[in-house]
C-alpha cells in the first residue's frame, strides 16, 4: 500500500512540474451521466452527435491500447465511457498548455476524479460514450479502490469507511438515494395535510417523551446537566398546548440503549401531532402516509421483503393485544381475573423468561407479546390496546382503566410505529409521572421522570389529540429490503478500531 501511495504522489507531484494542480479547484458540468443515456442512447452504432460535454466523474476503469483508450468514470447518477483517442486530444487547441494523451496514460489511475470536454459518440460495438478532446485531472487519488472484481465484501469495514462502499457498491449509492426520498416524500405528504414542522431541542434539562436511558452531557456556562433528547413528543404537545393543531418533526433521536440489527443508539423519526383526534384517526393516517412512501419508492404496494412478500395494499390488521396473544400463544390472559400468580403458572407452557422485575399483569402481557409474537408479524399489523403500565403518556379506554388507546404497528416482525390517544388530563398526568419517579429511583434508568413545565403546560390545558411517531431507519430498511439498520444509516456508531499504539511508534522510525 505504501508503495501504490508513493507511486502516486509521484504522479502528483509530475503534475506539478508540468504546470497543472493535482487538485483542482472547480469544474463546469454541463450534463450527468443520467441525462446523457436517457437522451442519446437511441444513436446507432458509430454515429456521433455534435453536442458540447463536459462532464466529470471518478475513474473506475481503464483500458489502454496504443494511441486509443477507453475509460470507464462515474458520477452521482451512474456510468459513461470515455473514448480517448492521442490524436484528438493532442492536436485539441496547439496554443493552450493542456495535459496531453500520453499525460493520461502515465498519470490517471482508477480512483483519480477527472473532467472532460468533448461530444458524444456511440462506439461500433454500441457502447455510448464521449468523445473526448480535452481532459483535467480534478483530484489525484493516493490509494487505489478496493478490487473492482471482489468488491467490499466485509461488511464492518463498509460500515467504517461507507465512502468506499458507496464508490464500489451501487446499490448503496441507491439505498440512500431512497433514504432521500423517502423523507422527502413524508416531509411533502405532511405538509400537504397542512402540518407545520417544527423544531425542537436536542439538548434538555429533563429527558422525557419515552421509556429509554438518555445520553448526558454538561453545559459549563450554566453549570447544569444536560440530556440529548430520546424523543420530540412533550416539546411538540406544548406546541399543540399553544395553539397549533397539527405539528411534526423529523430528525434525530438519542436513546444509550444497545446495538443490533434493529437499533442504532442515533437514529431518525418522525413525530406527528393532531389535535381533536384519537388513535383511531392516527391509525388512518399511518396507513395513508406508509403506502404513499412504499408506492412511490417501490413502484408497487406489494412488495419482497428479505424473501418474505409484504402486501401494503390490504386493509391492515387491527387487533389488540390480549387478543393477538391469545391468537399466537392460545394463552387468554382475561381468564386470569387480574390474578397475577395464576398468569405466571399459565405461562409455564409456553417456555417465556420473566424478569424479576414484572411484578403486573400488563407487564406480564407486553413480555408475552414481545417474546412469543412480535417477530411473527410479518404483514402490517397494528397492535392496539396496551396496558397502562407501560404507557405513561396515553389516554386510558373510557371502560376499561387498565387499558390505553395506544397501537403500535409491527411490519416484518419489527415495530415500526407506535402511537396514542394522547393524555390531557393533569392530574393523571402527574400521578403517572410520580409513579414513573418512583421506578427511576428505585434503578429503572428507563423510567419517565417528571417535567414539570409539561405538567403545567397541561393545566394551562390541551386540546385531545393524537400523536404518532414513526421510525423512518425501518421504514427505509423496507423499502430498500435492507436486512440491518446500519446498512440505511450512513454512519451508524461502531465500536472504535484497536490500533497497536507501538507498531505506529516503529513504523514512524522506520521512516525516518
Amino acid at each position: 500500500m505504501s508503495e501504490i501511495r508513493e507511486a502516486r504522489l509521484l504522479k502528483a507531484n509530475s503534475l506539478v512540474n508540468k504546470g497543472f494542480e493535482p487538485y483542482a479547484e472547480t469544474f463546469k458540468i454541463s450534463h450527468s451521466t443520467k441525462f446523457l443515456t436517457e437522451n442519446y442512447s437511441y444513436l446507432d452504432n458509430g454515429q456521433e452527435f455534435n453536442l458540447n460535454v463536459s462532464i466529470a466523474g471518478r475513474v473506475l476503469a481503464k483500458r489502454v491500447m496504443g494511441k486509443i483508450a477507453f475509460f470507464t468514470i462515474n458520477d452521482q447518477e451512474g456510468k459513461i465511457q470515455l473514448y480517448l483517442e492521442k490524436k484528438i486530444i493532442d492536436d485539441f487547441d496547439t496554443n493552450t498548455k493542456i495535459l496531453s494523451f500520453e499525460d493520461l496514460k502515465e498519470i490517471v489511475d482508477i480512483g483519480d476524479w477527472i473532467g472532460v470536454h468533448g461530444t458524444i459518440k456511440k462506439t461500433n460495438k454500441g457502447e455510448l460514450s464521449i468523445k473526448v478532446s480535452k481532459w483535467e485531472m480534478l483530484s489525484k487519488s493516493l490509494k487505489p479502490l478496493p478490487d473492482k472484481w471482489h468488491g467490499l465484501n466485509d461488511i464492518e469495514k463498509r460500515y467504517r469507511q461507507r465512502y468506499l462502499d458507496l464508490i464500489v457498491n451501487p446499490e448503496s449509492k441507491n439505498v440512500f438515494k431512497t433514504r432521500a426520498k423517502s423523507i422527502s416524500l413524508i416531509r411533502r405528504w405532511l405538509d400537504e395535510h397542512n402540518f407545520l414542522e417544527i423544531e425542537t431541542p436536542i439538548l434538555q434539562s429533563e429527558a422525557g417523551g419515552a421509556e429509554a436511558r438518555p445520553f448526558i452531557t454538561h453545559h459549563n456556562t450554566l453549570d447544569i446537566p444536560l440530556y440529548l433528547r430520546i424523543a420530540t413528543e412533550l416539546h411538540l404537545k406544548r406546541m399543540v398546548v399553544g395553539g397549533f393543531e397539527k405539528v411534526y418533526e423529523l430528525g434525530r433521536i438519542f436513546r444509550n440503549e444497545g446495538i443490533s440489527t434493529k437499533h442504532n443508539p442515533e437514529f431518525t423519526s418522525v413525530e406527528i401531532y393532531q389535535a381533536f383526534s384519537n388513535y383511531v384517526d392516527m391509525m388512518n393516517l399511518t396507513e395513508e402516509l406508509i403506502k404513499n412512501i412504499v408506492s412511490n419508492c417501490c413502484d408497487s404496494l406489494i412488495i419482497n421483503y428479505q424473501e418474505k412478500e409484504i402486501n401494503f395494499s390490504k386493509p391492515w390488521k387491527r387487533i389488540s393485544m390480549k387478543n393477538v396473544v391469545m391468537e399466537y400463544t392460545g394463552i387468554d390472559f382475561d381468564s386470569f381475573n387480574g390474578d397475577f400468580n395464576k398468569a405466571i403458572q399459565n405461562l409455564e407452557k409456553i417456555n417465556i423468561e420473566i424478569s424479576p422485575k414484572i411484578n403486573t399483569l400488563g407487564r406480564l402481557l407486553n413480555e408475552v407479546f414481545e417474546q412469543k409474537v412480535e417477530s411473527q408479524l410479518v404483514q402490517p399489523t397494528f397492535v392496539i390496546d396496551y396496558p397502562i403500565e407501560i404507557s405513561p403518556l396515553a389516554r386510558p379506554h373510557t371502560n376499561n382503566k387498565e387499558m390505553v388507546q395506544r397501537f403500535e404497528l409491527f411490519i416484518a416482525g419489527r415495530e415500526l410505529a407506535n402511537a396514542f390517544s394522547e393524555l390531557i388530563d393533569p392530574v393523571d398526568q402527574r400521578e403517572r409521572m410520580q409513579l414513573q419517579q418512583s421506578l427511576r429511583e428505585d434503578g429503572d434508568l428507563e423510567a419517565h421522570c417528571i417535567d414539570e413545565d409539561f405538567l403545567n403546560a397541561l393545566e394551562i390545558g390541551m386540546p385531545p389529540t393524537g400523536g404518532l411517531g414513526i421510525g423512518i431507519d425501518r421504514l427505509v430498511m423496507l423499502v430498500t429490503n435492507s436486512a440491518s439498520i446500519r446498512d440505511v444509516i450512513p454512519f451508524p456508531l461502531l465500536k472504535p478500531e484497536i490500533t497497536s499504539t507501538k507498531s505506529e511508534k516503529l513504523t514512524s522510525n522506520e521512516v525516518k
